[in-house]
């Protein structure tokens, strides 16, 4: 993490890490390993062998930081990188089976056309394109063949789904699936949920016998000390000189030098914090502290300082109840864990079928709502993901939904009313929209057609040189 901001205040450059993974390779099941042979090779696509050395390649123009590689190397990170070539691979001899070219004319189109290099008036403007190309720490060669490569790559998407056009029954009936309103009837459970003030004192008792084990509280004691390159080193700016020290405090606390001792001898002062405990009204600084207590000893990034902190206690207590702040967090435990068990039940029952209209009109007794969603797009009162839930249903269907505040309802779908599409403005809309999802249809028959056609075999041995190359 240090690192990371060190090269960044020194650089002041971003790198665009941009993955395109057509095909999603497991690398597992993909035919045998290479007992022996090219130990250069890291894998064989068909006919055509993959070096470590473009492999590597790869990496480096990625924009991954190497300590960022090291770091993720046991989440596979490897396998995944070599996935994202294999599929870039692959893409290429489609590419060149196809003959598919793009031209320097096409390519210059391109770069005069893309908006982050015109001015107010449109007009391609190379200063703009030269500035882009130093501050994402790139040459005009890279970036050209980047984009000559993606052209090529979309040539091959549209190659693949050319001509593909929606027969109108599907236009229209993609418009009436979308556009179809629906009557929900529905009840607001919150009035049907036990409030917090009706939980007695022998209630909280319990819960809290009951789930001793995970409701015990988290407390600290630690000292830390705010660092940045005014207190440092006497200036403003992030200079060597600084980052110098940085690196003398990090050898200290490895060779387990006193947070005390390294406080006196960089002339910094220092705060204690006794009884910490994490809540949200706390300092993000000492919130960022108790998030990395499990380095009992460490310096830290925080937004544009370093910390220095030593743990100094770490102890689980019981929730105190004199607490009116730890009391009023056992009580909001105790309302959801009530409320999750009331929703559970009826979920239960509407599963078994043992919830029925009858139910539904005692239970709502005059708090019974009534709404029209336009269409499956339609989130004014409930959240999108319970409203294309609710146009999954049938007729005379029950379920529970949630608004965008947390809120839980009983709904019942009462009625749909289909659209019509004739004379409708939004014709081509839909017509582009089909063709596309169609066209997405066809691009996923043609990742089972490559995954296939093409036979894909790893060195694994070179793999794992190449892991132990960043270890």
């Amino acid at each position: 993490m240090i690192g990371s901001f060190r090269n960044f205040a020194k650089t002041k450059l971003a790198g665009v890490f941009v993955f395109i993974i057509i095909i999603p390779f497991i690398f597992w099941g993909m035919g045998s390993m290479f007992s022996s042979g090219n130990t250069n090779t890291i894998v064989n696509i068909n006919q055509s062998n993959v070096s470590t050395e473009e492999f590597i390649n790869y990496i480096n123009t990625s924009g991954i930081p190497q300590n960022t590689i090291r770091e993720k190397l046991n989440d596979n990170i490897i396998e995944e990188l070599l996935s994202g070539l294999i599929s870039v691979k692959i893409l290429d001899l489609e590419i060149e089976e196809y003959d598919l070219i793009v031209s320097k004319e096409t390519l210059l189109r391109l770069i005069k056309k893309n908006k982050n290099f015109l001015d107010e008036q449109g007009n391609f403007q190379r200063l703009k394109y030269e500035k882009f190309l130093l501050e994402n720490n790139q040459s005009a060669p890279q970036f050209e063949l980047r984009l000559k490569n993606r052209e090529l790559q979309k040539n091959l998407f549209n190659y693949v789904g050319a001509g593909t056009v929606s027969p109108k029954f599907l236009v229209k009936k993609l418009y009436e699936e979308e556009n179809r309103k629906l009557e929900v009837d529905y009840i607001n459970l919150n009035e049907f949920y036990k409030k917090k003030d009706s939980f007695t004192n022998n209630d909280i008792i319990k819960f809290l016998e009951e789930n001793k084990n995970d409701l015990k509280v988290e407390y600290l004691d630690f000292n830390y000390s705010i660092i940045n390159p005014k207190n440092l080193v006497g200036v403003d700016e992030f200079n060597q000189a600084f980052f110098n020290k940085i690196d003398q405090i990090e050898i200290d606390i490895s060779n387990e030098l006193p947070f005390e001792t390294i406080i006196t001898n960089f002339n910094l002062k220092s705060k204690k914090i006794k009884d910490f405990r994490f809540t949200y009204d706390k300092s993000d600084l000492e919130k960022k502290i108790f998030e990395a207590r499990n380095n009992e000893f460490d310096i830290i990034e925080f937004k544009d300082d370093y910390i220095l902190y030593k743990i100094i206690k770490s102890e689980q207590r019981s929730p105190n109840l004199d607490d009116p702040t730890i009391k009023e967090e056992v009580l909001g435990l105790m309302f959801e864990k009530n409320k999750y068990e009331y929703n559970k039940d009826l979920i239960k029952r509407i599963d078994k079928k043992n919830f029925n209209n009858k139910n539904f009109v005692e239970m709502g007794n005059n708090k019974i709502e009534n709404l029209i969603l336009k269409s499956i797009k339609d989130n004014k009162k409930f959240d999108i993901n319970a409203v294309e839930l609710l146009y999954s249903l049938p007729v005379n269907s029950f379920t529970l939904i949630n608004d965008e505040m947390s809120n839980i309802y009983l709904a019942k779908i009462k009625n749909f009313k289909n659209a019509t599409m004739e004379n409708n403005d939004k014709i081509k809309e839909y017509e582009s929209k089909q063709n596309s999802n169609l066209k997405n249809n066809m691009l996923k028959s043609y990742d089972l057609y490559l995954n296939s056609r093409y036979d894909v075999t790893l060195n694994q041995k070179t793999i794992e040189r190449v892991k132990n190359f960043y270890q």
